[in-house]
């Protein structure tokens, strides 16, 4: 026990040390501010309903039984409702047959709306922004889409501009980290992030089941954000951002190779999402919060961790008792996650230590808009601010997955009271729902009766 003691006094010596170190670098390091954001809400007519999917769906002709029975099946557990969109070309039948025009109207529809109502909000001027990092991860045209974006808005000569791709759905918080980068080195710069994801051209019309969940979970959205490290900006910002952390463990094979873009046994081109990818998203989510964890948490809760881990190692304790667990509510009020699929959420939850309560943002946005990629984790914040949750003093931990395979997370603190909602305006209101059961089995479940075969599937 006298061990003990003196292992417990050394970490808390140890953390006490390193938010020491933290505050004094706080008072040198440049600031991170989040001004405004705005998220993408494409048009009505863009709505994917369960009658609409059913149409997409029937005109694969390639697709039999089997195929029909694992996409409702995946469909019915998505948790994804009628409310999400995809691109004009898809609702048109044009799936097979995308052109580049059908997604440069994509990203202009974005730019548009997303982009246009950050700068309006925020009354900042275009000319005023000095520096762009955008990310589309599958759509990578040339003249890029950043110069695109620069042309649309007439940005200066001067401003400087990087073009992200296939980055994934975690590359929204590297566009952050590449701004806050430029920052740490150009004193009072004004940054514009935009994330999105291009669905025109990555329709997948093959039968490769790996191949086949892309078209269950993905739909159109983006979101844009100023950030800045002007002090003057101090009293009109959101957020401000403590940390980011980033990682990134590809030199694993299976890892690496846990969702690709490649093309089916047939030529067609998709996204395959490997059964490796959950032992991957375990890997890295694990990787980034040892790394997270001391930066983020109190140094009583580190050494409370650290003294129970301790004693389960000295009193040598086996079987399947599970083993202490940090809790992040501790330094963390507020849990924006990748809604990726009810799978990640659900995993997450049970690896945090979470609620139903917690985990709500991340499961309404994703019935509400789907899977919109590395943009989603600004409508899982923006549900947040709209059910005036964010207050001032508030601490927010986005954690968010993509392909390579990566785990990347930031850490903010709410500067002031929020209460915009943004993009969620018109619906706010009915969320969350008496449930969040599609109607998806209601009207197709007679593909499981076909030839005899009824019953169901077993979920």
């Amino acid at each position: 026990m006298e061990l003990l003691a003196v292992v417990t006094a050394l970490l808390l010596a140890h953390a006490l040390a390193y938010l020491a170190w933290q505050a004094a670098s706080r008072r040198r390091r440049s600031r991170c501010y989040l001004l405004d954001y705005a998220c993408h809400k494409p048009s009505d007519d863009r709505k994917v309903t369960t009658e609409t999917a059913g149409a997409v769906i029937e005109r694969n002709k390639r697709l039999g039984l089997s195929e029909y029975r694992f996409l409702l099946k995946v469909i019915v557990n998505s948790g994804i409702g009628e409310h999400t969109y995809c691109p004009r070309n898809v609702l048109e039948g044009r799936e097979e047959r995308p052109t580049l025009a059908d997604a440069l109207d994509e990203m202009d529809a974005f730019f548009s709306d997303a982009v246009a109502s950050v700068l309006s909000k925020s009354n900042v001027d275009p000319l005023a922004v000095d520096l762009v990092v955008l990310n589309v991860g599958s759509f990578s045209p040339a003249p890029s889409l950043v110069s695109r974006l620069v042309a649309r808005f007439g940005l200066r000569d001067d401003v400087m501009a990087y073009n992200l791709s296939g980055m994934g759905c975690s590359a929204g918080l590297i566009a952050v980290d590449v701004a806050r980068n430029v920052m740490l080195t150009r004193p009072r710069t004004m940054a514009l992030v935009v994330t999105s994801e291009s669905c025109a051209p990555n329709w997948y019309m093959g039968t490769d089941k790996s191949m086949m969940l892309g078209n269950c979970l993905f739909r159109c959205g983006g979101a844009a954000a100023l950030l800045t490290n002007d002090p003057a900006f101090r009293n009109r910002a959101k957020m401000e951002l403590r940390c980011l952390v980033r990682a990134n463990i590809g030199a694993h094979d299976d890892a690496h190779a846990a969702a690709v873009h490649r093309e089916d046994a047939d030529g067609r081109l998709g996204v395959s999402l490997s059964k490796a990818l959950p032992k991957a998203a375990v890997r890295a989510f694990t990787e980034n919060l040892q790394r997270l964890a001391p930066r983020i948490l109190p140094a009583g809760e580190l050494a409370r961790f650290a003294a129970r881990l301790l004693l389960r190692k000295l009193l040598r304790r086996k079987g399947k008792e599970e083993g202490p667990k940090i809790d992040f509510k501790t330094g963390v009020d507020h849990f924006c996650l990748h809604p990726g699929g009810t799978a990640v959420i659900e995993a997450v939850r049970k690896s945090l230590g979470l609620s139903g309560h917690d985990v709500e943002p991340a499961r309404m946005t994703l019935h509400r808009w789907g899977n919109t990629s590395a943009s989603s984790l600004w409508y899982v914040l923006s549900y947040m601010e709209a059910k005036r949750r964010l207050k001032r003093g508030d601490r927010v931990l986005m954690v968010t997955f993509g392909s390579g395979f990566k785990c990347n997370s930031c850490y903010w603190e709410v500067t002031r009271d929020l209460e915009d909602a943004g993009a969620w305006e018109d619906c706010i209101d009915q969320y969350p729902p008496e449930t969040l059961v599609n109607p998806y089995m209601d009207k197709f479940g007679w593909v499981n009766d076909i030839q005899g075969q009824g019953g169901g599937f077993v979920f």
